[in-house]
């Protein structure tokens, strides 16, 4: 058993908290000293011990300061062929000096938004690290779209991470769509070392009525971070959100993805793509609730991992007693490359109502050997037919894409990291 104590772990953080919001605060405080870091017997991180991870590298973080980021560097981390808006971040603060004043869009630190419902769509009694990130985060980014507001093009969040050996980054981001709003934003992470920091991650997404919302995400951190992210949304009628996450790299990564689906004619869209090697842990927990009649959820996550790397696929879809006419569809795939990779899934239904279409599933195998040989005997070498059949099985994913830049990066990185590229 881990000999973390919840107390003396993350104490300079809980104790330096800012006094904002100390309502709210004193609520996750709570709630995180209850719960406490997760044990291997609990069982929403049965299969991802991450107190015991923490141990291994530090017994006791202090919060990450803001860096000097060069505007050369943000303008070299833009993906070619990006049009859009780019909103920086240092360690996860805001950086407003290097970020975009975006047309029709509100963007200011949460600290100035007094009345914010904070912890209203993430719950700090539903996950301890969505507690301890609202008890002692420092500031964070309040977005705004406005009802109606047709924004053409799409919102880059840019963050960089340079953080000393037990240093927690915490960023924080609350964004809201008003009524009839369309609007994309792309969640984009980049590391400046490889040293053992500690990530510790909370969005807040709410659509209003015909929203049409987009998040796309790609996980990509230094090989000795440990990061947990919670993203969670509220969706309203007529609505429709759309997420794809990217894991690529980190040392443990654990994704909290939840969706709330609030009115009838809603839709979600959750999609992901893993994509592990060397002894990299991704644990990609995912929620659907279905809480109103006439609405309907789409899941698909995709794994393929190598060497001796470990993959976790826990996705549960809530079907409420009142969500009649529901449908929904979970569907997890996975390809192991090694003897040695694991892959750890369990797609969940639980349903209470009677007039429902819902199904899920999931498979692990290996890649076609006859595959292989058709396209062998086509003249192309057994690596990079490999990679092709790798490449064939993860773009169902990369094509859930609307952004033509961002999917034109990961499409790269994809073929790189799978040897496909010609």
């Amino acid at each position: 058993m881990s000999t973390l104590t919840k107390q003396d772990t993350f104490s300079s953080l809980l104790e330096s908290a800012p006094k904002t919001f100390e309502a709210a605060r004193a609520l996750a405080k709570e709630s995180y000293l209850v719960q406490g870091i997760p044990a291997s017997k609990a069982e929403e991180y049965k299969f991802t011990n991450i107190g015991k991870k923490l141990e291994q590298n530090i017994s006791k973080f202090t919060a990450a300061q803001t860096f000097d980021v060069a505007g050369e560097l943000v303008k070299s981390s833009i993906f070619e062929g990006f049009e859009g808006d780019v909103l920086v971040f240092s360690n996860g603060k805001f950086q407003p000096n290097l970020s975009s004043k975006i047309e029709g869009v509100e963007v200011s630190l949460i600290s100035e938004k007094t009345d914010l419902a904070l912890g209203s769509i993430a719950k700090p009694e539903k996950d301890a690290f969505a507690a301890l990130n609202q008890a002692s985060f420092e500031d964070g980014i309040f977005i705004s779209v406005p009802k109606k507001a047709q924004i053409a093009k799409p919102i880059l969040l840019l963050s960089f991470n340079q953080a000393n050996e037990g240093q927690v980054i915490q960023p924080r981001v609350w964004i809201e769509a008003g009524d009839f709003a369309e609007v994309t934003f792309i969640d984009h992470s980049i590391s400046l070392g490889d040293t053992a920091y500690f990530v510790n991650k909370v969005v807040e997404l709410k659509g209003g009525i015909n929203t049409q919302l987009s998040y796309y995400r790609l996980q990509n951190e230094g090989k000795n971070a440990i990061e947990v992210s919670s993203i969670e949304s509220d969706i309203q009628k007529d609505a429709r959100f759309t997420s794809v996450n990217i894991s690529l790299s980190g040392d443990l990564v654990r994704n909290n993805l939840s969706l709330n689906l609030l009115g009838s004619n809603s839709e979600g869209n959750m999609f992901g793509i893993f994509l592990l090697n060397g002894k990299t842990h991704v644990d990609n927990h995912t929620n659907v609730d279905h809480t109103i009649p006439h609405a309907e959820s789409h899941e698909l996550y995709k794994g393929i991992l190598a060497d001796q790397s470990r993959g976790v696929f826990n996705g549960k879809i809530f079907v409420r007693q009142d969500a009649q006419k529901t449908n929904a569809f979970q569907q997890n795939n996975n390809i192991l490359l090694s003897e040695d990779a694991i892959i750890n899934t369990k797609p969940q239904l639980e349903i209470w109502a009677d007039d429902v279409k819902c199904s899920h599933g999931c498979t692990v195998g290996q890649l076609d050997e006859e595959a292989l040989f058709y396209l062998q005997a086509r003249g192309i070498d057994k690596m990079q037919a490999k990679g092709l059949l790798l490449y064939a099985f993860a773009g169902e994913v990369l094509e859930k894409i609307q952004e033509e830049s961002f999917r034109n990066y990961c499409d790269t990185l994809v073929q790189e990291r799978l040897g496909s590229k010609f």
